[in-house]
């Protein structure tokens, strides 16, 4: 036995352990030759590694029986046509055609560090952190080609990721035409004996994050994209969960893919019962040549287990993100509360709008203004002037260095919005290069909100595309970008790649996107950057390396955001959910919520404002203050704190209830919003989880507080707050809200 941290290894090869605090995964090779994957779950006891047999493949005199064997086997990670009639991880054509490809185990090594993947996100050891890492190789001696699969194991967080090196190390080229980042072969039941349900979650724009939990039937049943991005109708997320599964309790396995293209996420359900869990970039529209000696390297899944229901998980998935994941200056800092023009004015403003609007918002307590769309080229509307990234003068004046110069005097910090990865027919960059945009040759493109999409695939347009963007943020002070991605991408296709070679199109271009982002963050280190795509249509783990914050919905309704937050802050950390205050009627939805609802639902995320201050009464201008001022005392808490979901309006139909904990349990802010009031109902009781059981704290009403008024609602023990609940009153109307601030006691002597 090879003992190292969290990793182990049994009899020279043949068993693999690997273990974080609370789970145990297990693998085992059959006969010296097929890689099998045996248990992921609760953690075992290290004396009783293995018990679980090992099929052992037909022997040479009984080969007829190989097919079962191999369609039966519980593979790592499978081939294709090589008898196993489950989805295959990996498929590679030869130069004769062939697609036969089979993966034999070949050896292992312990990894003292984590290694980086080129060109991807990935996550990370902090300095000084332990994240052993166990590297196992596999090949498939026809081809030559050679895997090597890689598990690295973050043991606080519960957490396991995974990825996948594919090498041409054969004499002839091959074409690889499948490469997924995971394949788990597992029970279909929970250790109840229940079958497991299939979690997963959709959307549309404006309507992003809408939960989804059904049966799983036998066959096939998939989450994916093929619209070039992740796209908002279905998250890479894939959950296997016991039926009833509730925030505290049922199993629950999580899994994340670290990938902002296409996708494809699914689980099989075989004849017995037995389920076949994959994840990788989606086959459509994908094929890579590897020449001799050429590598391929997939993007990671990080994935999760929990016995203690979904809340373990999100806090699981949401620990590796804030630690391992997202990087920069931002990660464990207050960023400055902005107000945002676009609601405001749209595509009408010129300098005066823009310093009036940041006058009357710096006065409220907002620090930042962010210019939206309209500043640059001759872009008065949506139908010209992406890709000229200069300023209209005619529109603002002196440029965005005057301006720049103006919001400093006033002590405001000044951000822009940019959509680098597009280009309007009506360009002058499209005049000059129209051969820059993706488009089949002698076809018409298609268009979406009038503009193509720039092959960021190709060197030479992502250097045009940094030139420009690096010459705006030198032209003054700059603090943040809103990097928006408008469309879904058509007509594939890029005149840099030969024919045989257009399946590599959509990868090199999300990889094209990385490599922007990672130079503009590379060059100007204290840049505060977002994340956008029509709302969230690429919110996904992916961007997250790059951006601590991603706008989460172009819907900036409360009431809709309750039931998108709730579903985004399922799999991803509340810092990095954009939140801003609109105003009412909503533009989107033509709804009114009250001011104190939309600050307090804000306030559970990144937090800003998206509206025109200048128009606002003076009881709304002195809500803003007051929601500043509670930005200031409370993000702290909700940056790094642990998010607890205490009742859902999505399951009850009447109210929502949530709150973040300090690591310390010492204090919670908890966030209890009366959706729809109910005749003869006075008051609901809400459990209140994440405490210390035998901790005392106080509960404070933050409104009443601030009025100077008698704050106390009650006096309680942690155990007391979560066995019988904490009885509030319901408010008058509907969408009425209420914050509390939960101290221990103790904590104050």
């Amino acid at each position: 036995m090879k003992k190292t941290n969290k990793i182990t290894i049994y009899d020279q090869g043949k068993y693999f352990r690997l273990d974080t605090d609370r789970t145990t995964y297990l693998m085992g090779v059959a006969d010296g030759l097929f890689l099998g994957h045996f248990y992921y779950g609760g953690k075992l006891f290290e004396e009783d590694p293995f018990q679980n047999p090992i099929l052992t493949p037909p022997s040479s005199e009984n080969a007829k029986e190989r097919c079962i064997f191999m369609d039966s086997y519980p593979f790592e990670y499978p081939g294709w046509g090589a008898g196993d009639s489950r989805e295959g991880a990996l498929k590679v054509k030869d130069e004769e055609g062939a697609t036969r490809t089979q993966l034999l185990y070949q050896g292992y090594e312990v990894l003292s560090e984590k290694p980086e993947i080129p060109g991807l996100p990935s996550t990370f050891a902090n300095e000084g952190e332990e994240v052993p890492t166990l590297r196992i190789d596999l090949s498939d001696p026809d081809t030559g080609v050679e895997v090597s699969l890689y598990y690295s194991v973050f043991s606080g967080c519960d957490a396991i990721s995974r990825s996948v090196v594919v090498k041409n190390g054969g004499k002839g080229t091959v074409q690889l035409e499948r490469v997924l980042s995971l394949s788990l072969d597992m029970t279909g039941k929970d250790t109840q004996g229940r079958e497991l349900e299939l979690l997963t979650f959709q959307g549309i724009w404006a309507r992003e994050f809408t939960r989804d939990l059904r049966p799983i039937g036998f066959g096939r049943t998939s989450v994916s994209s093929i619209c070039g991005k992740t796209g908002n109708r279905n998250q890479s997320f894939l959950g296997l969960v016991s039926p009833g599964i509730t925030q505290n309790s049922g199993e629950v396995y999580g899994f994340q893919f670290l990938y902002s293209g296409n996708f494809c996420s699914s689980v099989e359900k075989c004849p017995n019962g037995d389920l076949r869990v994959s994840l990788g970039i989606h086959p459509e529209e994908f094929s890579w040549t590897l020449q001799p000696g050429e590598s391929f390297y997939s993007p990671e899944v990080v994935m999760t287990y929990s016995d203690e229901g979904l809340g373990t998980m999100s806090r699981n998935f949401h620990h590796l993100f804030h630690e391992h994941l997202i990087r920069g200056k931002y990660t464990h800092s207050k960023r400055p509360i902005l107000i945002n023009n676009w609601e405001a004015t749209y595509f009408d403003f010129n300098t005066e709008k823009l310093l009036d609007i940041a006058r009357t918002a710096k006065d409220c307590g907002i620090e930042m203004l962010v210019m939206d769309d309209g500043w640059f080229g001759k872009r008065n509307d949506d139908s010209s002037s992406l890709g000229d990234w200069v300023v209209n003068e005619e529109k603002l004046p002196g440029g965005l260095s005057y301006l720049g110069e103006e919001l400093e005097k006033m002590g405001m910090k000044f951000g822009i919005w940019v959509e680098p990865e597009m280009v309007s027919p009506d360009s002058d960059l499209y005049r000059a290069h129209p051969d820059w945009a993706i488009a089949v040759p002698g076809r018409e493109p298609a268009r979406s909100r009038n503009q193509l999409v720039l092959d960021i695939s190709r060197k030479d347009v992502r250097d045009a595309v940094f030139s420009m963007l690096e010459k705006v943020l030198l032209s003054t002070k700059i603090s943040y970008v809103k990097w928006d991605m408008n469309r879904h991408l058509s007509d594939l296709y890029s005149a840099e790649l030969p024919a045989g070679r257009q399946g590599e199109f959509l990868h090199r271009y999300v990889l094209g996107v990385y490599d922007l982002q990672e130079r503009l963050l590379n060059t100007f280190p204290d840049l505060l950057l977002e994340n956008c795509s029509s709302g969230g249509a690429r919110f996904d783990p992916g961007m997250l390396y790059y951006s601590p914050q991603i706008w989460t919905s172009d819907d900036t309704d409360a009431f809709e955001r309750i039931k998108i937050q709730e579903g985004a802050a399922t799999l991803y950390p509340l810092s990095c959910l954009g939140a801003h205050v609109s105003i009412c009627p909503n533009h989107v939805t033509g709804r009114t919520v009250p001011f104190e609802t939309r600050g307090n639902v804000a306030l559970m995320g990144t937090f800003g404002y998206e509206l025109d201050i200048t128009t606002l009464s003076d009881e709304e201008k002195a809500q803003i203050r007051l929601q500043t001022s509670r930005y200031h005392r409370y993000n702290d808490l909700v940056r790094e704190g642990e998010y607890y979901r205490m009742a859902s309006f999505r399951e009850n139909g009447f109210y929502d209830c949530y709150g973040v904990v300090s690591k310390d349990r010492s204090e919670m802010l908890l966030t209890m919003i009366h959706v729809r009031n109910q005749p003869c109902n006075p008051y609901r009781t809400v459990p209140v989880f994440g405490l210390l059981p035998e901790g005392m704290y106080r509960v404070t009403d933050i409104e009443k507080e601030e009025k100077g008024e008698e704050p106390t609602v009650c006096v309680a023990s942690g155990a007391a707050l979560a066995r019988a609940g904490l009885r509030l009153s319901c408010r008058y109307g509907d969408y009425q809200s209420v914050l509390l601030y939960v101290k221990r006691i103790e904590s104050e002597k």
